[in-house]
């Protein structure tokens, strides 16, 4: 199971150090949207708008676990549809299990180097220290955004194998859905009382509000903390099972193969 597991990450490894796209999206776009809000949010600050601008830097660098996590699972899905690899794959003893297992381990390594990249760019460019919030704090929140990227990821790639690549764009275009549900860059509060009700359904809102806390107050949020968790081992089971439930559809209905028609 490991082996086959890793030979899923080294993979990985040789799709993203080969590819100009995956390193773009991943690396590149990641770094440029820190830099570019960056001279925003050093605007805002020169203006007494301070806390605005630290709302801004702390909710992008979280944001991007998010995003990343969720990009390095489906993506890289549908790098072996793109090149007609997905079928060799499940040829191999490997199971979706172990696939899926792969694909998020992968998805960790990713966002860790991501998310290292992003704390130095706002530490030594704008001079924003992300880890104020507290070292633990941010392993908790890295934890929890983790878990929400995961069932995202694993609902979509359900999806990608149900319904092919006529539906690819959900790939990289879908998450964006929660960036404003989750708070991410603005206090829910800002939200119309409508809306901060869907807003406290995604886990990720406990998590920006908590990083918003710790700005001030390094004290752990357990009970931020712990509702995110839930809800989110909530979502990953229905992710789980709608997952295998279109994997198993896809396969009865002749689409797997379809898919690298």
């Amino acid at each position: 199971m490991i082996d086959r597991m890793l030979a899923i990450i080294r993979q990985e490894y040789y799709i993203t150090k080969r590819s100009l796209e995956v390193i773009i999206d991943l690396f590149f776009f990641s770094s440029i949207t820190i830099v570019v809000f960056g001279f925003v949010s050093k605007f805002l600050a020169g203006n007494a708008n301070a806390t605005a601008a630290y709302y801004l830097l702390i909710g992008l660098v979280l944001w991007e676990i998010v995003r990343v996590g969720q990009y390095s699972i489906t993506v890289s899905v549908l790098w072996n549809v793109w090149s007609r690899n997905l079928s060799n794959i499940f040829v191999t003893p490997i199971t979706a299990v172990e696939y899926l297992l792969a694909l998020m381990l992968s998805s960790v390594i990713k966002s860790a180097v991501v998310l290292t990249i992003l704390i130095c760019i706002v530490r030594f460019v704008f001079g924003f220290d992300i880890l104020r919030i507290g070292f633990g704090n941010l392993l908790l929140h890295y934890f929890n955004l983790t878990l929400f990227a995961w069932a995202i990821g694993i609902l979509l790639t359900g999806i990608i194998f149900r319904f092919g690549t006529r539906i690819q764009a959900l790939s990289w275009g879908f998450i964006f859905l929660f960036q404003p549900l989750s708070a991410a860059l603005f206090p829910v509060a800002i939200l119309p009382s409508s809306i901060q009700k869907i807003s406290h359904l995604v886990p990720a809102t406990y998590v920006f509000e908590s990083a918003r806390k710790n700005l001030t107050i390094p004290t752990t949020d357990w009970n931020s903390f712990f509702i995110a968790f839930v809800l989110n081992c909530i979502y990953l089971t229905i992710a789980f099972f709608f997952f295998f439930f279109l994997f198993k559809k896809s396969r009865q209905s002749g689409q797997f193969a379809r898919n690298e028609g």
